[in-house]
């Protein structure tokens, strides 16, 4: 068979949109001034520079910086965000990801606000393990008063975060942890029930293995006094807890939020090289990099979408040509990129002292994978089979290995990382000389997967085909290419049939796609929770750090389909686990205790046990009526009022079937009745907008996601603060605010494949 040249790669239309928006240098007035070859030119550049120091000649300079173009250029590898935004560029800050102490005192706990407010300013994203400081209400000797306990500072440094706007390209993202025998636990498990507080924190519970062994022998644990590392006394008694009930609540609130994750910490631990230097307590923001205090690490991805060959193959019915794995290109990829995170580490300009030495201390890097989706996808095998676990465990044995020995070929040349001697690689006297002391890690790669114009991490498809809007409210049909090409092949493309798919994403229970395509092109729903949490596992056999990577459950999955995920990714041996139920964070906006119409209406006497009478619609009132363009035609909104007040809604919505008419009037029916029963109009905003539907569009108000939220802008335009409805864009959303296309949730970050937002 004939091997055949692979053409020379070029950015996706939406690539070009996200480095413009987010990556391409500006001036003064906010013009691109940028090409993406200028970008990877100024990158390789500035990332080339450090081998100087290790007497590399200026030829020699110039052979590295044309290598580190070529495999951007090319495709074959992204480094992280910041590296991309900021390498040749006067903040110099390359590092995506860090983690900083917060001991139990108010110096150090302000410091590390302060000391947050400049790393997210920079463009990393930081993580806190909040297992120090002493629980809520315990007595506060210098003052005679008491504590308020960790969540208290978790809200200071979110409102801290929301005030720090990382020019203009990157919001800061925040990890926080607890460990599971902390005092405060139950009150962190359930900090993120309100989605409207720490809405720039994921969290995460630091499981042990005791705890775990306690789960399966249904006893109870005892609670850990931070401050003397002694059982907690609370009026006079051990404070113990049943581990299977705080388990329990763990699998609940991630059921019904996607929060907490959990971090295994011993096995986190286990993986730690330089444990007799200190232990893990956290992780940066998604989850998938351990860092010891005042530790960063730079990122970066291998494309494996690039690393197959095409062999003519005639007698192949799905195409001309089979692709095989390019393990050259691969083990040549791997080695160039352990040298140019290498070279980040050097490049860095730290935003504070103490990281510059701790991160230059251990050198970590994590250099990971994307495109896994697509390269299955080329090689005709279904995600979820055995031959494509066979296949992640080959592959990242082999990056970890030739990763490795990259490393120790850099320690030869320019010296081991300076904790080697307190490192699990020194043995006696021996031992491989590592330059860096983790190499590998699996994290999410959201934007940069959108560059290279490649599936995400790990993560299978989310959709065959979506629809998009564009500004002009134009509806496009966007499909994944290789499906595309091989329906055009064998004669079953047509774009009623890509707008049928897009309803759901899916081509499962389409008969008239052949079976062996629907196999193997599967989306994350068509995977069962178990298959996600092995393919989870395989990889991080050969991984050093941990692996980022979301369970994606259908919005009917169970609290048991939870609690499974949990469980086998403990005994597969992951780090760590988080879970996403599809549209679980919409359902939550409506099922807040402390917001719902029935509490509300209970605190201002509306019509229920205990509260006041409804009140009783006069025979005449005045009111408005109000034109909005929605995705299902136009919608007429009449809003009446007494007293100046709004006291009920009705909507008309023509060109639409009797089921939206029908929704459309409970919605009207149910707003009003809050109307009368004394619910102020804030409140019905605030649980009606933002709520997404399948056909959302652009309009004068901005993105309109559905009826409600029409309606929702409506009643605050005329009757809130007359200025245009700011919508909360945080983890809730289920539609890109800019776009309108379906969100996919990563690991605690959300991304559009369809325009480059991304938040996390």
């Amino acid at each position: 068979m004939e091997e055949v040249k692979a053409q020379k790669p070029v950015l996706t239309e939406n690539a070009l949109k996200v480095l413009e928006r987010r990556y391409l240098a500006k001036d003064g007035a906010g013009n691109v001034v940028e090409t993406p070859e200028g970008l990877f030119r100024r990158v390789a550049k500035a990332i080339g520079q450090p081998d100087l120091t290790y007497g590399a000649a200026a030829a020699e300079i110039k052979t590295v910086e044309e290598r580190f173009y070529e495999i951007m250029a090319d495709l074959d590898f992204m480094p992280n965000s910041p590296t991309l935004m900021n390498a040749g560029r006067p903040l110099g800050q390359l590092s995506a990801c860090f983690v900083l102490p917060i001991d139990d005192s108010m110096e150090s706990i302000f410091t590390t606000v302060k000391n947050t407010a400049l790393i997210h300013k920079s463009g990393g994203g930081t993580g806190f393990a909040f297992s120090r400081l002493r629980p809520k209400n315990a007595v506060v000797a210098s003052t005679s008063g008491v504590a308020s306990g960790p969540i208290s500072f978790m809200k200071v440094i979110n409102a801290a975060t929301e005030a720090v706007k990382q020019g203009g390209t990157r919001r800061g993202a925040n990890m926080g942890i607890l460990r599971v025998d902390h005092p405060d636990i139950l009150e962190f498990i359930s900090c993120k029930d309100n989605l409207d507080e720490l809405t720039n924190f994921n969290i995460s519970v630091a499981i042990t293995d005791a705890f775990m062994k306690a789960v399966e022998d249904d006893t109870a644990y005892d609670l850990i006094d931070p401050r003397t590392g002694q059982p907690h006394v609370k009026s006079g008694a051990v404070s113990r807890l049943r581990a299977r009930d705080v388990f329990d609540q763990i699998i609940a609130h991630a059921h019904a939020t996607g929060e907490p994750g959990v971090m295994f910490i011993d096995r986190m631990n286990e993986g730690n090289p330089v444990r007799k230097v200190g232990l893990y307590e956290s992780t940066n923001p998604c989850g998938e990099q351990p860092l010891l205090p005042y530790e960063s690490c730079n990122l970066g991805s291998v494309n494996l979408a690039h690393m197959l060959k095409a062999v003519a193959a005639p007698d192949n019915p799905r195409s001309l040509y089979r692709y095989e794995v390019d393990w050259e290109r691969l083990d040549g990829t791997v080695r160039d990129a352990v040298h140019f995170l290498d070279n980040v580490i050097e490049a860095n300009r730290y935003p504070l002292p103490e990281i510059d030495v701790n991160t230059k201390s251990n050198r970590k890097i994590g250099l990971g994978v994307m495109g896994w989706a697509d390269m299955l996808l080329l090689m005709g095998i279904p995600y979820h089979s055995e031959e494509a676990f066979q296949l992640a465990e080959k592959l990242m044995a082999r990056v970890n290995r030739v990763g490795h020995e990259a490393s120790v070929e850099l320690g030869r040349k320019r010296g081991h990382f300076p904790l080697w001697e307190r490192s699990m690689y020194y043995q006696g006297g021996v031992g491989p000389e590592m330059r860096n002391s983790t190499v590998t890690t699996l994290a999410p790669t959201g934007t940069i997967s959108i560059i290279a114009g490649c599936s995400s991490g790990i993560e299978p498809l989310f959709a065959i085909s979506y629809i998009r809007t564009v500004m002009d409210n134009t509806r496009m049909v966007e499909v994944n290419p290789y499906f595309e090409k091989i329906a055009r092949e064998q004669g079953f493309y047509s774009p009623e049939l890509m707008e049928r798919i897009a309803e759901t994403g899916s081509i499962q229970g389409f008969a008239e796609i052949p079976e062996e395509i629907r196999n193997v092109f599967v989306t994350s729903h068509d995977i069962s929770p178990g298959n996600h949490v092995r393919m989870q596992a395989v990889w991080q056999k050969h991984t050093d750090n941990a692996v980022s990577k979301t369970i994606n459950l259908q919005r009917d999955a169970t609290i048991d389909d939870v609690r499974e995920a949990y469980e086998q990714a403990f005994k597969l041996q992951c780090k760590g686990v988080t879970v996403y139920r599809d549209g679980c964070r919409a359902d939550q906006v409506l099922s807040t205790g402390g917001t719902s119409p029935t509490a509300t209406a209970r605190e201002t006497g509306g019509d229920v046990p205990g509260g006041s009478k409804m009140k009783d619609r006069p025979e005449e009132l005045e009111g408005i009526t109000v034109k909005i363009k929605t995705g299902y035609g136009n919608l007429y909104i009449t809003v009446n009022t007494l007293d100046g007040k709004p006291f009920e809604v009705f909507a008309q919505i023509g060109k639409s079937g009797y089921s939206t008419m029908a929704d459309t009037e409970a919605i009207c029916r149910l707003i009003s009745l809050g109307l009368r029963s004394g619910i102020p109009v804030s409140n019905i905003v605030d649980q009606l907008k933002g709520i997404g539907g399948s056909s959302p569009v652009f309009g004068n108000s901005g993105l309109i996601s559905s009826i409600p939220d029409a309606i929702a802008i409506v009643l605050h335009k005329y009757f809130g603060n007359g200025k245009a409805l700011e919508k909360d864009l945080d983890l809730s959303v289920e539609f890109c605010p800019d776009c309108g296309a379906k969100i996919e949730h990563e690991s605690g970050c959300i991304v559009c494949r369809g325009c480059g937002y991304s938040k996390c």
